[in-house]
């Protein structure tokens, strides 16, 4: 379905016009070429299954975007009930669905607010691609009847290219739309909104449903309908779990994520230090921070000191394993959560990130020139074992007390001590 967005006066009106005169189009060619053969008994009873299935399935088709227009799409079963109703028939069905699927979306209040309008182009968009459709079977059965599986081949062949005229018709709407402006763009939204599976389903199921109708085999085509509801139910409801868990994780991840640096923040962890209490492991944990930084902010600005916290929390990350942890504590404050290591590697790696940002440098933006500005760091090391004396939170009051001290023996330096030796420097 389109959606209109709010100020594109004339852009709606063209698509109303648009809408309108595809609707009319129809019906010459509904009732201008159309003739209506079939038994009014066995049409009325196709209409009524047609209906019934269609409008449950309706909830279950996919909402797709594209701009400020919103469109929706699914397996559709128009293809088999036009080449068995023909043109005029397939108008009936058409208007009765449509205005069903308008009015069920007005009195839930979910209808968009140019609903009316669009319901037009659905009716006359459906009927012109398959009146084409319908003429299409007629001219190329005779042609394929005589071939193996040509029945099937015929019907696959339909389904692409009626697919093929709906999105040239969707496309013309997004364009009257300013949504789409060129035939690159246009070819783009056609690969990106269709695919393989799609179609053989389409084409698939489809043929079932014209060879029950053509034999009235209601029982097989109702129990065709209902296989083809309760397979898109179960997709819909796994589709729907998913994008739910997508989202909740999504939301988490910006919960615990610092916005600027992209590490995890405090409350992350403080999240993770409760988890690592119940390890019993042997940890690493440190506090650092940048040296002078306030004389930065003073000297450039805050987005000058923006960039160097960045710079800062890259550098420190590019030294840690997939095992360690690295947190924004503080605002030019981080803390890393270094494992599996003795306490001789956990200091060569903590004086080797010393020596490695002491010797970096990060180009900023400052007053239309470009700087590069140099840091150093300081920092605090605990090294300890968990144990139900001594949590992961007391051990960052320690790391963190280390710091202090490395601040006032002249910074740029690592204090530390090793609770396992009892050993400080």
């Amino acid at each position: 379905m389109v959606e209109i967005g709010k100020g594109e006066i004339m852009p709606m009106l063209e698509a109303r016009l648009y809408n309108v005169s595809l609707f009319f189009v129809s019906i010459a060619v509904a009732f201008g070429l159309g003739t209506f053969f079939a038994d009014k008994h066995t049409f009325l009873i196709a209409l009524f299954i047609y209906w019934l299935f269609s409008t449950m399935y309706n909830h279950l088709r996919i909402i797709g975007q594209n701009g400020t227009l919103k469109f929706d799409y699914g397996i559709n079963y128009s293809l088999s009930f036009g080449i068995f109703a023909g043109p005029i028939g397939l108008f009936i069905f058409e208007t009765i669905f449509r205005f069903t699927v308008y009015f069920s979306r007005k009195n839930s209040k979910t209808a968009d607010e140019d609903e009316f309008w669009d319901t037009f182009y659905n009716i006359g968009a459906h009927v012109l691609i398959y009146s084409i459709g319908y003429f299409s079977f007629k001219l190329a059965y005779p042609i394929f009847e005589g071939i193996p599986f040509g029945f099937w081949i015929l019907m696959c062949i339909l389904a692409v290219g009626t697919m093929i005229i709906s999105y040239t018709f969707l496309s013309t709407a997004f364009y009257i739309m300013g949504e789409i402006k060129s035939v690159r763009e246009a070819l783009q939204f056609f690969r990106e909104s269709n695919n393989i599976l799609d179609l053989g389903k389409t084409a698939f199921t489809n043929g079932l449903l014209l060879l029950f109708l053509q034999e009235q085999k209601w029982e097989m085509m109702v129990s065709l309908f209902i296989l083809n509801y309760l397979v898109s139910r179960s997709f819909h409801s796994k589709s729907q779990n998913i994008q739910n868990k997508i989202e909740r994780d999504k939301f988490e991840q910006m919960a615990y994520t610092d916005f600027l640096t992209g590490v995890p923040n405090r409350a992350f962890m403080d999240l993770k230090m409760s988890e690592l209490n119940q390890t019993g492991e042997r940890i690493g944990i440190v506090v650092t921070d940048i040296d002078k930084f306030k004389r930065i902010n003073d000297s450039y600005n805050h987005a000058v000191g923006d960039r160097v916290i960045q710079h800062f929390a890259l550098t420190l990350k590019h030294y840690l394993s997939e095992n360690d942890y690295l947190f924004r504590s503080g605002g030019e404050e981080f803390t890393l959560i270094l494992r599996n290591r003795s306490f001789t590697e956990t200091i060569d790696l903590v004086e080797k990130i010393r020596h490695g940002i002491e010797a970096s440098s990060v180009d900023v933006e400052y007053k239309s020139d470009i700087h590069s500005v140099s840091i150093t760091s300081s920092f605090g090391l605990y090294f300890f074992t968990m144990n139900p004396y001594t949590s992961m939170e007391k051990g960052y009051i320690y790391a963190d007390q280390l710091l202090l001290q490395s601040k006032d023996l002249g910074k740029n330096k690592v204090t530390f001590k090793n609770e396992l030796s009892k050993q400080t420097g």
